[in-house]
């Protein structure tokens, strides 16, 4: 069983940028695509980003233009760079593998936590 660990969350004032990082303990091409997700309070874990192992992309219509979903795959690093951070962006970011559904595994780390506020 492959874990995650998501790092580099904190606060940030809106209109800032941050970089999250996961690390994965076995190899990325375990599956089809990686993913970021988020989860505010008293709402849904939603996606946010994705990238396939054959370079294809997907977005949350909400981050386009100001997330970027990067990975490394002989360090097994999974990256989501944060631009134009707002308020309604903070929640805690899980990363988490899918197969090519694009639905994740129902197994989730602690995620870490991205508070935006001025």
């Amino acid at each position: 069983q492959v874990q995650f660990v998501e790092s580099g969350g904190g606060l940030v004032q809106p209109g800032g940028s941050l970089m999250l990082s996961c690390a994965a303990s076995g190899s990325l091409f375990s599956f089809y695509a990686m993913v970021w997700y988020r989860q505010a309070p008293g709402k849904q874990r939603e996606l946010v980003a994705g990238m396939a192992s054959g370079g294809f992309t997907k977005y949350a219509d909400f981050v386009k233009g100001r997330f970027t979903i990067s990975r490394d795959i002989a360090k097994k690093m999974v990256y989501l760079q944060m631009n134009s951070l707002k308020p309604e962006d903070t929640a805690v970011y899980y990363c988490n593998g899918v197969g090519s559904s694009w639905l994740p595994r129902d197994y989730w780390g602690q995620g870490t936590q991205v508070t935006v506020s001025s």
